[in-house]
């Protein structure tokens, strides 16, 4: 029982870490979509949240990977590395978009 019991804490850690990357894709979009509309602060505040997301993403992620370098047997998981694989995702283009709101805003001369 033990064992389904820590294989359901680790599917439930697993999606929440896909849950959290997902918020950040949306807020990132957001962000962007602020930023066609030159509200450069209001971008930048997304990007916040965007980057809050991440981080907890990335916490959840973190841990779980330390448990495995701790030696605690783990067993493979597509849906971790759906997981990871997520996450690396949005983590590029959370860098990609604020690297464009710095230049949209240098072209406004916002900056």
């Amino acid at each position: 029982m033990a064992d389904k019991e820590s294989s359901n804490e680790s599917v439930k850690e697993t999606m929440e870490i896909i849950i959290n990357a997902g918020d950040a894709r949306d807020f990132i979009s957001k962000a962007l979509d602020k930023v066609a509309e030159n509200d450069y602060s209001a971008a930048k505040e997304l990007m916040e949240e965007a980057n809050q997301k991440l981080v907890a993403a990335h916490r959840i992620q973190t841990k779980k990977l330390q448990k495995e370098a701790e030696g605690d047997a783990v067993e493979y998981s597509v849906l971790f590395t759906h997981a990871q694989d997520t996450v690396m995702t949005i983590m590029s283009e959370y860098n990609l978009s604020k690297k464009l709101i710095d230049i949209f805003e240098r072209k406004e001369g916002k900056r």
